[in-house]
């Protein structure tokens, strides 16, 4: 089976076209020794099945960068039978700069001219057959969108032949120089000497690594620095003979996409913007009044609609009914999560109703699917929010938000580029992390993988939904989706202090320069935002069943057992395992509200923040176990809620407003919970990925970074919410770190100088 590599520049659409080639045969893994993600498939839309390899999206194929490096290792150790190198047809001329170093290898090469429907729609025009003659390789149309033009191109890929000697548009210029590099390379027998000549001439690392390259280096370039020459001449020859191949329209017209940027990258009106469709996505997957018909009905002091327990309908009808309304229309997101609750719940009844065993029975029902369905539960939701990630990312808007942040980020020491993995992050702090390989910087790196978990991902939706629930219900202020929104946002204030106090100390350094191409808008095709969802299901299915399934059935065990290792009811759990290790660990959770203040059953809160550290969807698992144990226990009166019906609800919202009630914990010491979770220690497999990525050394000092800036904002969210004197000591310190960093950038406060010149005075003493 032939094996075709596509390789392109970032946003020309190379990863959907891969989708459309490969479809469900697509698999993910990592390049052998890196963790960046390795995508592969198999095309079988032709006569026989061709392997498809997506390689990193690149500029060019100089050894800057991972992704560069791993690109140009591929096609040169591989032996690819040929490259399917996509364009960018919008932005011609900047997408041929890889064009004419890919062309210099011995690989066959097509090229692939995507988003030929944007071309035609501003009236352009591409002479295609004159581009395939200047550049001596095929040159096909198409749109990967719309799926037009592909068959076309894997027929010419199939049909292409076996070999293709290189050849460089820098003859006629370098000739002398390029004739005795290559000599070089051809004594060696080394493969593609041509292409190693060129970067040779550009003073390339790897290629100087190589024995005797130094020396061809001096023969051929007589000691010039050639790389600046070299990429003129590129610019040079693409000017004045490649891009000629396409004739531009009246250049003066708007297009549809400058249109809208007049608005969504407008310097005032940007960001604002980009806060208003935050908070539209946030109300429509976790508003429970979608329509703000119970928000207008309060302010106009009316009654509002009746509650779903008014309108008499009976049992299976009031079911029905409650999946989209009580009192108000539920958004979409919940709607889906009351699906699911249903469901989950009439199986959960099923089976605890089949086995006699009470302890069996209590395990299976409670402790194994009950954990399992309270984070399955959320998966509609979190897929939704998935969903409109994905959506603003294919229409081109998210580099739009980049572009518009770097003006931001750069007075905190990030540039633009930083802000694509920290958005990420909302979805997942894996990829995020491994995202941050876009980042030349090590300190920027660094700094912005410890941020990271500050953007919430999916897995930390349950606690904050939970939480904000339980405030609603049991104190009766505010709305469950603006709590919610809200603390997003304090996590992404809380990033951008982070990193503003790390480079101005620790990580200071140089913020680098942020270049970037704006794609042009486009809808996103409904099949590939499938498909994307479906990778994120597979993951978190596979994260419920692992992960989440042990934790739970950990917790239960440790809250049915004591340390004589008998069984104890769900009324003594004050006697269990888990119970006398939360007492132990209560009292350090006391400066965020939820430590030895709380009393007897306070413990509960500190088990759940420590079961979160092994993986978030523990948080609300063990919610739901030790809520129903304090109600059967009696430490809890939910007005007719019983231990059964509190493990069915898979929001945790009633497994809140137990723990609420038990423990008499406050409003701010809630919040203060929900900011200690949402910025700690990540999951187990971000703290892998994140191990991966770092620098050697700087992991440990990280793991120490995300306890002690989750201990500080939950910290300073409970005090400050609780009473209003502790805000002029929070100033104070926030003044005196402030101090200490401009004394310190302007050399008069250098700590190490300091006790070095100490220790020196002691010696001479």
């Amino acid at each position: 089976m032939k094996t075709f590599a596509l390789a392109g520049n970032p946003n020309c659409g190379k990863t959907t076209l891969f989708n459309a080639l490969t479809g469900a045969t697509a698999h993910v893994g990592n390049w052998p020794g890196v963790t960046v993600d390795r995508r592969e498939g198999v095309y079988k839309g032709g006569e026989k099945h061709i392997n498809i390899v997506d390689l990193p999206g690149i500029y060019s194929l100089s050894p800057y960068t991972p992704e560069e490096v791993i690109s140009r290792n591929f096609i040169l150790d591989s032996h690819p039978d040929g490259i399917i190198n996509i364009v960018d047809a919008t932005n011609l001329e900047r997408n041929l700069y890889l064009t004419t170093q890919l062309l210099e290898m011995d690989v066959p090469v097509i090229v692939a001219l995507n988003m030929m429907d944007e071309v035609e729609k501003v009236g352009d025009k591409i002479d295609a057959a004159a581009l395939e003659k200047a550049l001596g390789v095929p040159v096909v149309e198409i749109c990967a969108l719309k799926g037009k033009g592909i068959k076309q191109l894997m027929d010419k890929a199939a049909a292409m032949p076996a070999e293709r000697k290189g050849n460089t548009v820098l003859k006629g210029v370098l000739d002398k120089q390029l004739e005795t590099a290559c000599a070089y390379y051809e004594a060696e027998e080394v493969p593609s000497p041509l292409f190693h000549a060129v970067k040779l001439l550009e003073s390339d690392e790897l290629e100087l690594s190589r024995k005797g390259a130094k020396q061809a280096l001096e023969s051929a370039a007589n000691g010039k620095d050639m790389e600046a020459e070299i990429a003129d001449e590129r610019y040079k020859y693409i000017s004045a003979k490649l891009s000629t191949a396409k004739v531009k329209a009246n250049n003066e017209v708007l297009t549809k996409s400058d249109k809208i940027d007049k608005l969504l990258t407008h310097r005032v009106w940007a960001i604002p913007v980009f806060i208003v469709i935050l908070f539209a996505i946030f109300h429509v997957t976790f508003s429970e009044d979608f329509l703000y018909i119970g928000a207008w009905s309060r302010i106009g002091g009316a009654e509002g609609l009746p509650a779903l327990d008014d309108l008499g309908l009976s049992e299976g009808l009031a079911t029905f009914v409650g999946i989209f309304y009580d009192g108000a229309v539920f958004s979409p997101g919940v709607i889906l999560f009351n699906v699911f609750d249903t469901i989950f719940g009439l199986i959960m009844d099923a089976v605890g109703g089949a086995i006699s065993v009470e302890w069996l029975s209590g395990l299976v029902a409670d402790g194994i699917l009950g954990g399992i369905f309270a984070v399955l539960g959320f998966l509609p939701q979190i897929l939704l929010l998935f969903l409109w990630f994905s959506l603003l990312e294919d229409t081109g808007y998210m580099a739009r938000i980049a572009f518009v942040l770097d003006r931001i980020f750069r007075r905190f020491g990030l540039s633009g580029r930083a802000f694509m993995p920290m958005i990420m992050g909302f979805g997942c702090s894996v990829p995020a992390a491994i995202n941050t390989r876009t980042l030349a910087d090590d300190k920027e790196r660094t700094a912005t993988i410890r941020v990271i978990p500050f953007f919430s991902c999916g897995a930390k939706l349950p606690i904050l939904v939970a939480i904000a629930g339980g405030i609603v219900t049991s104190f009766g202020v505010g709305n469950a989706d603006v709590i919610t929104y809200c603390m997003y946002l304090l996590g992404i204030c809380a990033a951008i202090v982070s990193v503003l106090l790390m480079r101005n100390t620790t990580l200071k350094g140089e913020t680098p320069p942020f270049i970037m191409e704006l794609p042009a808008y486009h809808l996103p095709r409904f099949k590939n935002l499938m498909l994307h969802l479906w990778d994120k299901t597979k993951h978190f299915v596979k994260k419920a069943f692992t992960i989440i399934f042990a934790s739970t059935v950990i917790v239960w065990l440790f809250s049915h057992l004591n340390w004589q290792w008998h069984f104890v009811p769900d009324e003594s759990m004050n006697e269990s395992i888990i119970a006398s290790i939360g007492k132990l660990v209560q009292p350090v959770f006391t400066p965020l509200g939820f430590g030895s203040q709380l009393g007897e059953y306070g413990w509960v809160f500190a088990v759940a923040a420590i079961t979160g550290l092994i993986a978030k969807e523990n948080v609300i698992a063990t919610f739901g176990t030790l809520g129903a144990c304090l109600v059967s226990m009696g430490a809890a009166n939910l007005g007719g809620f019983d231990a059964a019906e509190l493990l069915e609800d898979e929001e945790g919202i009633t497994a809140a407003c137990a723990m609420i009630q038990a423990t008499g914990i406050t409003i701010p010491g809630l919040i203060a919970f929900i900011a200690f979770n949402m910025t700690t220690i990540p999951c187990f497999a971000a703290c892998a990925t994140a191990k991966a990525e770092l620098p050697q050394g700087k992991f440990k000092w990280t793991l120490l970074f995300w306890v002690a800036a989750s201990y500080i904002i939950g910290a300073a969210v409970y005090t400050i919410g609780g009473w209003w004197w502790p805000v002029a000591i929070w100033v104070a310190v926030a003044a005196v770190i402030t101090t200490f960093i401009v004394l310190r950038n302007l050399g008069k406060f250098d700590i190490m100088s300091i006790f070095k010149r100490r220790k020196k005075d002691g010696k001479n003493q």
